[in-house]
């Protein structure tokens, strides 16, 4: 039984990295808040985020990046960019 924090409901079990799935994509549009649209290799479009070391170290996102984001298998539409190619 999970419990988040000041009594919110958490998940069952807390979401573990080696879950997530690793996948290259080419950035299509800056969105604002460092939020960036991905196409991915196999056509389909996320939304992604940078990383929190991506954005400590000011890594800068263009359109035509080659990224590879991390992806959790309950969310497709989702991903965090973890590394530019």
């Amino acid at each position: 039984m999970g419990g988040g924090r000041f009594g919110r409901p958490g998940p069952e079990e807390p979401t573990n990295p080696e879950d997530a799935v690793e996948v290259e994509g080419t950035v299509a549009a800056v969105l604002a808040g460092t939020m960036f649209r991905v196409k991915l290799r196999n056509g389909h479009m996320v939304l992604a985020h940078i990383s929190g070391k991506m954005r400590k170290r000011f890594i800068r996102l263009v359109i035509g990046d080659e990224v590879k984001l991390e992806m959790s298998p309950y969310d497709p539409d989702k991903a965090r960019i973890v590394y530019r190619l």
